[in-house]
């Protein structure tokens, strides 16, 4: 870490008493005690993040939505002129030993099918201030990939370096050197200029690196997971643990995180500056999905050919393992703790049931939506953190026949296997029962003193012939 945790604390304070300053600027200035609650916030917060900027402009900043006036040089290929779903977006410049973005490039487009592809774009920023790179770098991207600048899929572009602000000279937070802070202020704006561009161009935005692999029919996995939150409200989610890699935005909101990146791009890394943006827009919690859908590649870093080797265990590239989780509601009688609630278990986003230690004949059973062909569950209990909260007893019944009651069941029930150390892991189960199920039932069969957390229930269904 570059920073310790008490600057890192004092920098989201800071940047919430700003929201704080924003939101009270429309209030009555005749209310005293407002007016007393604005001059200590500024006191405390504003000099602190851009003493530059009245509390008019800031609010002015962060409510714009509409993008800034830049000038972009296209090296390759055009916008597409139908909206898309989704564009992928991200930036490269020269390394100083191993170049990774063709590599990115072939495994985005060959990790997803013909019909994806129709519905997705992929915007490259070329940073780099060598024009000659650039344009070497545009040319070699148009040789290999002439299908995809021709179909739409895929944009290159330049922001000439006349529309960049002051580089030189900026504060070095976190005891950075000048190159350091020179090195991740640019890559700020960078970022920025590129999601101004592409603000426009699909309903979501999805922000990657230039050293990544991915995951086959990634889009299609958005796209469930996108499914499986709807009717809820989030600012980001992230299908990557690692950096600035997978996060994925409302195209709405990209004006305003680039105006964002822009306010405080000498502030600090924008890694950092993302989560801050979540949480001015109010999503307290991270949201990220348990199978990351793209992987670090890159043995050496972007800034002075570092060696850098961080990998993403939760990467997994094969589709066939991710869990088809069929819709379903869930109903238990184990008491629970705090928010940990029963729907955790079965989300696809990162999270776990925490309940009161069950009682024998306690259950937690699934209700699907629809009967559902199941040939495969899989279920973890316990964790790292608490090793004891486990199921130490219990079985795995298959449902059919919904009773449609004031408590929603199923009529008959299959037993298909018993917890072993408090995982469940069984296959080949389409032939189990004489109807495709509705019910997945989690029973304890001994009473236990500890508390029992569901970790992660995974369901595979058979596919279409």
């Amino acid at each position: 870490m570059r920073c310790s945790l008490k600057r890192s604390l004092a920098t989201a304070f800071s940047l919430f008493v700003f929201l704080l300053i924003m939101n009270l600027a429309s209030w009555h200035h005749e209310d005293l005690v407002m007016n007393d609650i604005q001059k200590w916030a500024q006191t405390v917060g504003l000099p602190h993040i851009a003493t530059d900027w009245t509390v008019y402009s800031l609010r002015m900043f962060i409510n714009a939505t509409n993008t800034l006036n830049i000038s972009y040089d296209y090296l390759a290929g055009l916008p597409p002129l139908k909206k898309k779903f989704l564009t992928l977006g991200l930036c490269s410049i020269k390394r100083m030993r191993e170049a990774y973005l063709v590599d990115t490039l072939t495994s985005i487009f060959e990790q997803s099918s013909q019909d994806e592809l129709k519905e997705m774009v992929v915007v490259v920023h070329l940073t780099d201030p060598d024009r000659k790179w650039n344009s070497q770098m545009a040319l070699e991207i148009a040789r290999k990939f002439p299908d995809q600048l021709h179909q739409g899929n895929l944009v290159v572009i330049h922001t000439p370096l006349e529309f960049y602000p002051p580089l030189e000279g900026l504060k070095r937070n976190f005891n950075d050197p000048e190159d350091r802070v020179r090195f991740r202020s640019k890559q700020n704006v960078d970022y920025a200029y590129l999601m101004n561009f592409a603000s426009n161009l699909s309903t979501y935005y999805l922000m990657i690196e230039d050293d990544v692999h991915c995951t086959k029919h990634f889009l299609t996995v958005i796209k469930r997971n996108l499914a499986s939150l709807e009717g809820t409200s989030w600012v980001t989610l992230e299908f990557s643990k690692l950096g600035y890699i997978a996060k994925l935005y409302h195209s709405t909101d990209i004006p305003r995180l680039a105006r964002f990146l822009m306010l405080f791009y000498q502030e600090m890394p924008c890694d950092w500056l993302f989560v801050h943006f979540r949480l001015l827009l109010t999503q307290k919690e991270e949201i990220r999905f348990r199978q990351s859908l793209f992987q670090h590649i890159g043995h050496y870093s972007s800034f002075q050919g570092t060696r850098n080797r961080l990998k993403d265990e939760d990467f997994e590239e094969d589709f066939s393992k991710f869990p088809d989780n069929p819709p379903a509601d869930i109903i238990t009688d184990i008491g629970t703790f705090q928010n940990y609630i029963p729907s955790k278990a079965y989300s696809s986003v990162i999270g776990y049931f925490w309940g009161k230690a069950p009682s024998a004949g306690n259950s937690f059973t699934l209700i699907f939506k629809q009967a559902a062909p199941i040939f495969r569950i899989q279920i973890y209990t316990g964790s790292q953190a608490y090793p004891d909260s486990y199921l130490h007893e219990g079985l795995v019944a298959l449902g059919t026949h919904k009773l449609h009651t004031t408590r929603p069941r199923c009529a008959n029930y299959v037993t298909i296997g018993h917890f072993a150390k408090g995982n469940f892991d069984k296959q080949s189960l389409e032939n189990t029962t004489t109807s495709d199920p509705h019910c997945v039932h989690i029973l304890v069969t001994n009473t236990q003193t500890e508390t029992l957390i569901i970790n992660n229930i995974s369901i595979w269904i058979k596919p279409k012939a």
